[in-house]
């Protein structure tokens, strides 16, 4: 009698297979735990010093996914590029005045609010510090609101 079992080629491909499926698996699903762990901890961009930017202006961050807007008075609103009807990336129009959503015409004036539907609420926002004269937006955590308030805006 013996103990020791003959491998073949197709039976070692089949293991070798199975086994690197398994360590992928077990790869995506501790990945997702941590995913599910850093959800609420801030992830601060510094978007520049206070002084940089213009009263009344508009500055796209386009690879964070906001735009910044410096009101007329000096406060600032981080406003989120993502459509709240159905995801799509918005584009601020200078010539119109406003963001529109290229996929189902969705507008939103400077502040957020919608100025044409299907979207039903604001743009979110994304929570700003000011930290020794910088703008610091924390991109992790966008803030859902019905519409624009004055509470919404940071000073200096």
């Amino acid at each position: 009698m013996s103990f020791i079992k003959k491998i073949t080629r197709r039976s070692f491909i089949k293991k070798a297979i199975l086994t690197i499926v398994s360590l992928e698996l077990v790869y995506v699903f501790i990945n997702l735990l941590k995913k599910g762990e850093t959800k609420n901890k801030p992830n601060l961009y510094a978007a520049g010093e206070v002084e940089l930017f213009e009263k009344g202006q508009l500055y796209p961050f386009s690879t964070e996914r906001f735009y910044l807007y410096r009101l007329k008075d000096g406060g600032f609103l981080a406003l989120s590029t993502t459509c709240t009807h159905l995801g799509c990336t918005v584009q601020y129009k200078s010539k119109e005045n406003k963001f529109l959503c290229p996929c189902h015409a969705s507008a939103f004036d400077k502040t957020g609010n919608v100025l044409a539907p299907p979207a039903t609420r604001a743009l979110d926002i994304l929570p700003i510090t000011i930290d020794n004269g910088v703008i610091m937006v924390d991109i992790s955590n966008p803030v859902k609101r019905a519409k624009h308030n004055s509470s919404q805006i940071t000073y200096a």
